[in-house]
C-alpha cells in the first residue's frame, strides 16, 4: 500500500515526528525546567496505547522517522515494549530516542533489541561537580557508564548532545569533542532554546554555534560535510577521525525553518506545529473522541498542518517567548 504524504501550507513535507512519552525526569537540568517542578497527573497524559495509535497514523501518512523523548523517556514504565511495537510499523524508516543516559546500563541492550536504531544522549559536562550543578540531581559516572553500555549494545550510531552555556560549560567544548572522537561517537553542540521561565537571563549564557566552531578549529581540522540525519543539525567531519561527526543545532544564529520537516507531540497529546509557537492541535481529545475511527483524526491533522508557521522567532535575551518548559515540549 502506498503511503500518503503529509505536507504543510508552505509545501514542506512532514516526515519526522518527535513524541514525548513523559514530562517526568530524574534530572532537573537548568536549561530544561525549574528546580521545583509539578508534573502532569496520569489522566492528562497519553496512554502508551494512544501513543502507538498516533505513531501508526503518522507513519501511514508518510512519516519515516520517529524520535521518542521526554522528560526522560526511560523513566516511563513500558517504554521498551512501546519501542518494539513502533519500530515494527510498516513504512517507518527508523525509531530513535533522546535520553539523559541515567537508565542505559540496564536498558541500552533491550532498547537496541526492540528496534531503536540510534540514541542521542545528553552530556553537558565531563566534570562531576559541574555536571551536578547543571543537572541539579545527576551523577556523571552513571551517565558515562550508560554511554559505555550504549556503545556495546549494537545501535547504528550513538550521539551526544551538549547545550553550550557561557559561564557553565563553554570551556569544555574541546574536551567533549575529544571524548567522542576517541570513542568513535558523534556529538551535537546546541544553542539554548528559550523555552520556559528558568529564573535567569538566557542571553547572558548564550554561546553561538560559530563561537563553538571557532574553538574546535583551534584544536582540529574541520571538514565540511553535506550529511543529514533527518533533523536540524548541520555536520562537520574531523580530519583523522573517520568514525565521528560534529553537529550544530543553531536556532538563533543559523535558522533552519525553511527546511523544517518536523512536528512534536507533547506528553499530554498536543501536536506542536512549531517549537517556537503555541499553536497546536489537541490530538488527545481527537483519539479519545474517535477511539475506533482514524479518518476524523487524520482530517484534523491535515487541516492543522496548513497553519504550520513559516518560522520561529527566537531571540537571545529578554522575556521568555514560550512559557512551556522543554520537558513538556519534548527534548
Amino acid at each position: 500500500m502506498t503511503q500518503q504524504k503529509l505536507q504543510d501550507g508552505l509545501g514542506r513535507r512532514i516526515e519526522y515526528l518527535r513524541i514525548s512519552v513523559t514530562d517526568r525526569c530524574d534530572f532537573r537540568c537548568v536549561y530544561c525546567m525549574a528546580e521545583d517542578m509539578t508534573f502532569l497527573p496520569r489522566q492528562q497524559i497519553l496512554s502508551l496505547e494512544e501513543i502507538e495509535r498516533l505513531a501508526r497514523l503518522f507513519v501511514a501518512q508518510g512519516v519515516r522517522k520517529i524520535r521518542l523523548t521526554g522528560g526522560e523517556p526511560l523513566v516511563r514504565r513500558g517504554v521498551v515494549d512501546l519501542c518494539g511495537r513502533i519500530s515494527a510499523l510498516p513504512g517507518l524508516h527508523e525509531l530513535v530516542m533522546t535520553t539523559n543516559g541515567s537508565q542505559l546500563t540496564k536498558l541500552a541492550r533491550p532498547l537496541a533489541e526492540a528496534g531503536v536504531k540510534r540514541l542521542n544522549i545528553s552530556l553537558d559536562s565531563l566534570n562531576p561537580e559541574r555536571f551536578r550543578s547543571i543537572t541539579r540531581t545527576g551523577e556523571l559516572q552513571q551517565v558515562l557508564d550508560g554511554i559505555d553500555a550504549a556503545r556495546e549494545a549494537g545501535f547504528e550510531r550513538v550521539k551526544l548532545n551538549t547545550v553550550v552555556l557561557k559561564g557553565r560549560n563553554h570551556d569544555e567544548v574541546q574536551a567533549l569533542a575529544a571524548y567522542v572522537l576517541e570513542r568513535g561517537l558523534d556529538i551535537t553542540f546546541i544553542e539554548e532554546m528559550p523555552l520556559g521561565e528558568v529564573g535567569r537571563d538566557r542571553g547572558e549564557a548564550y554561546c553561538s554555534s560559530d563561537e563553538v566552531r571557532a574553538v574546535l578549529a583551534e584544536q582540529y581540522r574541520l571538514i565540511e560535510s553535506a550529511e543529514n540525519s533527518g533533523g536540524p543539525a548541520r555536520y562537520l567531519r574531523v580530519d583523522g577521525y573517520p568514525d565521528s561527526r560534529i553537529g550544530f543545532i543553531s536556532p538563533h544564529s543559523h535558522n533552519f525553518c525553511d527546511t523544517c520537516n518536523r512536528v512534536r507531540l507533547t506528553t499530554e497529546g498536543r501536536l506542536l506545529l512549531c517549537l517556537g509557537h503555541e499553536n497546536a492541535l489537541d490530538m488527545r481529545a481527537l483519539v479519545r473522541r474517535y477511539p475506533d475511527r482514524d479518518e476524523p483524526v487524520r482530517d484534523a491533522l491535515e487541516r492543522a498542518l496548513q497553519y504550520k508557521p513559516a518560522r520561529h522567532e527566537f531571540s537571545v535575551g529578554g522575556d521568555v517567548q514560550v512559557l512551556r518548559f522543554m520537558n513538556a515540549t519534548g527534548g
